[in-house]
């Protein structure tokens, strides 16, 4: 009797999974990538070249594809593997960061893709480093802690919208615990005279519930860090703190209260020869 009732219950489980291909040679998926060419800029927190990568069934039925994902050496890729279930006829889409490391020279690389027998070979545009008057654009950022729902390089991207509260912009990750720290070391002494702070401030989230209360601006040369800016009882979105222009090593924000005591939110960080 046991045996009856097991060979009863294997039918219906087995009713129960979809007829899927695998994707194999003879399996047809169209491989995709926007934009042609990508470009990337050698800086640690220059917004990195993003690529929308992209599969297609074209067969009759739905199937399950990977994608490879390959580049030339000098370039560091954000995932290295696509796979997705592909129903017919629909373009399946996912994201693919691409950075180089700061000092990589000019030139034309590719990233290459592959489903199958499939392959596309997509351009990536290695720039040079662009001409800044904002001094911290693309360094490298450094912090306390970092939101997990956040990057470290938010607060120095370039991005100075509050609408876009999210997709750029940094906090911390230890609610009502300060101070927090966020900031930007230099690889060689830079000379600034001006910092401009950004905080969030939008018509959602205004910077006298949401912003950054009780702050220092300080720069470091060599060990010592000066202040060069206080503020206390802040309820503005965007502050400028000028001092006589000083070759510095590390700029930081040392913020001790925010107006809703919970988080400290950068939506960005800038600094200025004069």
């Amino acid at each position: 009797m046991k045996r009856a009732r097991t060979a009863l219950l294997a039918v219906p489980l087995a009713l129960l999974v979809p007829t899927v291909a695998v994707a194999s040679s003879n399996n047809q998926v169209e491989i995709s990538a926007t934009p042609q060419p990508v470009e990337v800029v050698p800086l640690p927190c220059f917004p990195s070249g993003k690529l929308t990568l992209g599969m297609t069934n074209t067969g009759r039925k739905p199937t399950i594809a990977d994608m490879r994902i390959s580049g030339d050496s000098s370039l560091t890729l954000s995932r290295h593997q696509f796979s997705s279930y592909l129903p017919v006829d629909q373009l399946v889409k996912a994201p693919l960061e691409i950075t180089v490391p700061r000092g990589t020279a000019p030139a034309t690389r590719n990233v290459d893709l592959s489903v199958g027998r499939e392959h596309l070979s997509v351009p990536v545009t290695i720039k040079p480093v662009p001409a800044r008057d904002n001094l911290l654009l693309g360094e490298q950022a450094v912090a306390s802690s970092t939101n997990g729902d956040m990057k470290l390089c938010g607060g120095v991207d370039g991005n100075t919208d509050s609408a876009q509260w999210g997709a750029s912009g940094w906090h911390d990750a230890t609610k009502g615990v300060f101070p927090d720290t966020y900031g930007v070391d230099f690889v060689q002494p830079t000379t600034i005279g001006r910092v401009v702070v950004q905080t969030l401030d939008s018509a959602k989230y205004p910077a006298a519930v949401m912003g950054i209360r009780d702050f220092d601006v300080q720069v470091r040369t060599g060990s010592t860090w000066t202040t060069v800016g206080e503020f206390r009882d802040n309820v503005q979105g965007l502050l400028t703190v000028t001092f006589a222009p000083v070759p510095v090593d590390a700029v930081q924000l040392v913020i001790h209260d925010s107006n809703d005591h919970g988080y400290s939110r950068i939506i960005e960080l800038e600094a200025y020869g004069n």
